[in-house]
C-alpha cells in the first residue's frame, strides 16, 4: 500500500493524496483546489496527475475549497466514485461548490474579453454551476462515530476537529493480506474552546497519522484577547476615525464567528452603534446551513441561544445578497463595518471594497484568517505600500490590523496537544502536510519533544510506502 502527495506538500493549498491499496483501490484524501497562485493556479488544477475514473472513492474531511474544490472538475473528467464525508460537510459542499462554480463562470467570461482583445482565443471554465450541481448525487454523508463500511476492504470513520462545521479525522481500516492497517487523516485541526463549535474530539489509535501544519510555528492570543481586540479595533476605526472597517472572512465558519463575537459586543451593550453588513451570498447560505447543524455546536453557544435565538443577528446587522445592495454600500459615508468574502482576498466583492477603501486612513483593514504567500490578504498583510486591485494600483493608507486568533487553525501547542490522543510509539509513521516548509520542520521538532518518531515531510509528487 502506498500514498502520492499531490497537493498541500510543502505549501497550504490543494490539498489531494492518493491513497492505493495492494489490491488495487485508490482513494482520495480530500480534492482540493490549488488557491492564491495567480497565473499558473488555473494549469496546476487542470494538470491532475491521475485518471479521474480510476479514482473509486474520495473521502473529504471538510468542505473549504482548498480540500474540496475540484471535486466537480472530476466528476466533469469522468469520476463516477463516492465523495464520503459528514453531513455537515455535504450541507456545505451543496452551496460552496455551486458558488465556486459560478465563479469560474465568471472569471474564465473575464478572462477571455481579455484573450479575445489579444486575437486568442476563448478556454472553457475548470468546471460550470451545473457540474458542480450535479457532483452532489456522488456524495454519501455519515454522522460523527458512526464506522461505515466502504467497501470489502475498507472502511472510515470521521471524529470532529472543531475546525469548520463537518470537520473531521478520517480514520480509515484497511484490510491487507498482513491485517488491518489503520491510517489517521486529520485534514484541518481546530481550536479548543471554539467560539462556535465543540473542541476537537480523540480519535481511534492510528498505524500511520497524516496531519496539517498551518500554524506549525507560532501561538495564537486567547479567544479573550481577541474578542477585546475586536471590540478596540472597531471602536478605534468608527468611533475614534469616523472610518470603514473592512473585514475581509472566509463566508464558511471565519463569517459566522465574527458575527458571533459581534453580536456577544452588542448583547453586552458595548458595540458602537454603527451599522454591520455581510456582503457575501455564500455566507447568508451558510449562516442558514449553521442554524441546522446545532449539534455541532459547543455549550457555551448554545447557552446563549436560550435567551438570544439568533446568535447570529442583531438589529444593526444586514446580509447583503444583491449585487445592487453590494454596490450601495460603496456610497455610505458614515462608520460602517463589512464583512465580506474572501479571506485572502483574492476573490469576491471584497475586493471591490477594499479597492473603495484601502487608499483612506480613516479606514482600517482587518485579516482574521490565514493568506497565503502569494495573494493579495499576504501582500497587504505584509505592508506593501501599494497593491493591484482588478488591474488598478493603490496607495494603501488604510490601517492594516491582524487578529489571529480568529484563524480556524489550530497553533502548534493546540495541535500537538491535541494528537496526544495518539500514542506515539504506537505509530509507524507520522507524516505532515498542508503547511509551508519551514514551518512545517519547525513543526516536526515541536513533535519530536511531545515523543513523536519517523517524522516525514514530503513534497509533491512524493510516493510513501505504508
Amino acid at each position: 500500500m502506498k500514498i502520492t502527495f499531490y497537493g498541500a506538500a510543502r505549501e497550504v493549498t490543494g490539498s489531494k493524496h492518493l491513497l492505493e491499496t495492494d489490491n488495487g483501490k485508490k482513494i482520495l484524501l480530500d480534492c482540493g483546489e490549488f488557491q492564491g497562485k495567480g497565473l499558473e493556479t488555473r494549469d496546476l488544477n487542470k494538470a491532475l496527475p491521475f485518471d479521474p475514473p480510476s479514482i473509486d472513492h474520495i473521502i473529504l474531511t471538510h468542505a473549504h475549497i482548498d480540500h474540496s474544490g475540484l471535486i466537480p472538475y472530476m466528476y466533469h473528467n469522468g469520476f463516477t466514485g463516492s465523495v464520503i464525508c459528514t453531513n455537515a460537510t455535504r450541507d456545505l459542499c451543496s452551496i460552496m461548490l455551486a458558488d465556486s462554480g459560478k465563479i469560474q463562470e465568471h472569471d474564465t467570461l473575464t478572462f477571455n474579453k481579455k484573450r479575445a482583445k489579444k486575437g486568442l482565443p476563448p478556454v472553457e471554465p475548470l468546471y460550470t454551476q451545473a457540474d458542480a450541481v450535479a457532483c452532489m448525487s456522488l456524495f454519501i454523508s455519515v454522522g460523527y462515530d458512526r464506522k461505515l463500511r466502504v467497501d470489502e476492504s475498507i472502511s472510515v470513520k470521521f471524529t470532529n476537529t472543531g475546525h469548520m462545521l463537518g470537520s473531521a479525522v478520517a480514520s480509515i481500516e484497511v484490510r491487507t493480506a498482513n491485517g488491518v492497517k489503520k491510517i489517521a487523516y486529520t485534514g484541518d485541526i481546530g481550536r479548543p474552546g471554539n467560539r462556535i463549535l465543540k473542541s476537537p474530539e480523540p480519535f481511534p489509535q492510528a498505524d500511520i497519522l497524516i496531519t496539517e501544519s498551518t500554524y506549525g510555528d507560532r501561538l495564537h492570543p486567547t479567544y479573550v484577547e481577541s474578542d477585546e481586540e475586536l471590540f478596540n479595533v472597531v471602536q478605534d476605526t468608527c468611533v475614534r476615525k469616523k472610518g470603514k472597517l473592512i473585514i475581509p472572512a472566509f463566508s464558511v465558519g471565519r463569517t459566522q464567528e465574527i458575527v458571533y463575537a459581534l453580536n456577544n459586543l452588542y448583547n453586552q451593550g458595548r458595540l458602537p452603534k454603527v451599522d454591520t453588513y455581510v456582503d457575501s451570498p455564500l455566507s447568508v447560505n451558510a449562516t442558514n446551513i449553521f442554524r441546522l447543524h446545532t449539534e455541532c455546536f459547543n455549550k457555551n453557544i448554545k447557552d446563549v441561544m436560550l435567551t438570544d435565538p439568533d446568535p447570529f443577528g442583531y438589529n444593526s446587522l444586514f446580509y447583503i445578497t444583491s449585487k445592487e445592495d453590494s454596490m450601495k454600500l460603496n456610497d455610505i459615508k458614515q462608520p460602517v463595518i463589512i464583512i465580506s468574502a474572501s479571506g485572502m482576498m483574492e476573490a469576491g466583492r471584497v475586493k471591490h471594497h477594499l479597492a473603495n477603501s484601502i487608499s483612506n486612513p480613516n479606514n482600517t483593514v482587518l485579516i482574521v484568517g490565514y493568506c497565503a504567500p502569494t495573494t493579495l490578504g499576504a501582500r497587504i498583510g505584509r505592508g506593501d505600500k501599494k497593491v493591484s486591485i482588478h488591474g488598478v494600483e493603490y496607495a494603501v493608507n488604510a490601517d492594516i490590523r491582524k487578529i489571529e486568533a480568529f484563524s480556524g487553525h489550530g497553533d502548534y501547542k493546540e495541535m500537538s496537544d491535541y494528537l496526544m490522543c495518539q500514542d506515539p510509539s504506537l505509530l509507524e509513521k507520522v507524516i505532515i502536510v498542508h503547511g509551508e516548509y519551514s514551518t512545517q520542520l519547525a513543526y516536526s521538532k515541536h513533535l519530536e519533544s511531545k515523543g513523536f518518531k519517523n517524522i516525514f515531510i514530503p513534497d509533491k509528487g512524493e510516493t510513501i510506502e505504508l
